[in-house]
């Protein structure tokens, strides 16, 4: 006979549940909210991380398609269709890659630069009044939180 769950057991996972449903409604909000905040330069969530991770000094001859999504954790095939439309509208473009000629790269266009200029004091504005109520070791402590949690998942 199955050994019946715990008061504390079955507390635990309906806890975890409300987490994982709330961080589900975070994300949502965040790119309903984030895009809204960038809508004078119609820069979506998705387009603000790929500026984001160009903007990187490590990231300053280019990334690679394949590296570029690793790094922002979504499929190559979903990546493609931003990296499209931003090319379209000259923030990026795709170069050949100099180690390897049959690789390309994607890398920030000067258009792209000065729109990442631009939109940079609005995004620590969104940040700001988004993280209002959090002190700075508050976001110190959630930001390990979250660090803990995306190891775990990437573990699975």
């Amino acid at each position: 006979m199955a050994k019946q769950p715990s008061n504390k057991d079955m507390a635990m996972s309906e806890m975890s549940n409300r987490i994982f449903f709330r961080l589900y409604q975070c994300a949502n909000m965040m790119h309903k909210t984030g895009t809204r905040a960038l809508e004078e330069y119609g820069i979506t969530t998705q387009q603000w991380a790929v500026l984001g991770a160009l903007t990187r000094p490590q990231a300053a001859g280019g990334m690679q398609v394949g590296d570029l999504a690793k790094f922002l954790l979504v499929s190559r095939q979903n990546l493609t269709g931003v990296i499209n439309r931003m090319e379209r509208d000259g923030y990026i473009e795709r170069v050949k890659d100099a180690s390897d000629g049959r690789s390309r790269r994607v890398r920030l266009t000067g258009r792209g630069e000065r729109v990442w200029q631009s939109i940079t004091p609005l995004i620590y504005a969104y940040y700001d009044e988004a993280l209002k109520e959090f002190s700075f070791n508050d976001r110190v402590g959630f930001f390990h939180h979250l660090n803990s949690l995306l190891g775990n998942m990437e573990r699975l």
